[in-house]
């Protein structure tokens, strides 16, 4: 690019932003969302659900968006749109979407970024972009005001038409490549992921023990111990109980297994690792602390102090953690 033309992309970004200063309503309500919604975290929440539930892990065992038929990620927008119509009760719009701060405002969702399609009635009014990236655990949310100069002249047979690339700079952008809560079972090497998700019938208990057998020290949400038991009673598989679920058995091997519970998030913080939010664990293999592990992050558990281990070495069985106090796992 030559610096004239800098100078020339340069002064349209300063037209465009003067633009969406000057649009009072495009204000407003991008206000009213990040009051709602100040770090994206209920959006990117909203997003991971919906792709979850796209993917139906618990039937289906599928854990990535390619593995999904055509028929069902073109539903993707308009389940992203209605979730998040139940998540921030927004009023239904006349004429689009939804109505905030009494401003009708359509949501459009694109699994690519730049690939919304704008329908014709939406001429005039405000457009919420959506885009997500699974593979890079992230998402973007902006609000544009549609006009004929923005849109692209070729259309679908929807009449729908895209927003022309230059005139992405038009967006007000509210969370641009925010965190999108991982989704765990893609993220992880092939290798791993084989040994976890094993074949065949009625090897859900298994599939539950492997995953938190060989993934430690990160977030592991409910959606993936969904998927990896295929079945209904999937949390039964965690749970304190019969000898070989999850907790009981892993035990056995060093290995603990938090949730979501205050008592064992204190553990979590105590160890250094990552602490479960809502819905979530965190499993480590611990070993007691010793002189060689001064310095090191510890927790007291069952009257002695215990130290997180890798999960190749050979260690003793692990206390039993905590009784659940406070948040409960769903």
């Amino acid at each position: 690019m030559l610096p004239f033309e800098d100078d020339v992309v340069a002064a349209r970004n300063i037209q465009a932003a003067a633009e969406i200063e000057a649009d009072s309503e495009l204000m407003i309500v991008r206000d009213r969302l990040l009051l709602l919604d100040p770090d994206g975290k209920r959006f990117g929440r909203v997003i991971r659900e919906t792709f979850d539930q796209l993917l139906s892990g618990e039937t289906t065992g599928r854990y990535a968006w390619e593995q999904l038929r055509q028929t069902e990620k073109t539903h993707a927008g308009s389940m992203v749109e209605i979730n998040l119509h139940r998540e921030f009760d927004f009023d239904d719009g006349s004429d689009m979407d939804y109505r905030i701060e009494d401003i009708e405002v359509d949501c459009k969702y694109s699994q690519d970024f730049g690939g919304w399609m704008i329908p014709p009635e939406a001429m005039g009014h405000l457009c919420l972009l959506l885009c997500a990236d699974d593979s890079t655990s992230t998402w973007s949310g902006g609000l544009i005001r549609i006009s004929e100069e923005i849109l692209n002249a070729g259309k679908n047979r929807d009449g729908k038409r895209s927003i022309k690339a230059a005139s992405r700079r038009n967006i007000c952008w509210l969370w641009r490549n925010s965190e999108l809560p991982e989704n765990l079972l893609l993220h992880l090497d092939a290798a791993t992921r084989e040994q976890i998700l094993l074949p065949g019938r009625n090897k859900g208990q298994k599939r539950v023990n492997q995953l938190f057998r060989l993934v430690h020290s990160r977030r592991i949400s409910r959606s993936v111990v969904r998927t990896v038991a295929q079945q209904y009673d999937y949390m039964a598989r965690v749970r304190e109980g019969d000898r070989g679920r999850a907790r009981p058995k892993l035990r056995e091997e060093g290995i603990i297994i938090l949730g979501d519970y205050l008592s064992h998030q204190a553990v979590a913080q105590a160890l250094g690792g990552p602490v479960p939010g809502a819905g979530e664990f965190v499993a480590f293999k611990i070993a007691p602390a010793g002189p060689q592990h001064a310095g090191l992050p510890q927790a007291e558990l069952d009257g002695r102090y215990w130290v997180v281990v890798e999960p190749s070495a050979q260690v003793g069985p692990a206390p039993r953690i905590p009784e659940p106090q406070g948040r409960k796992e769903a």
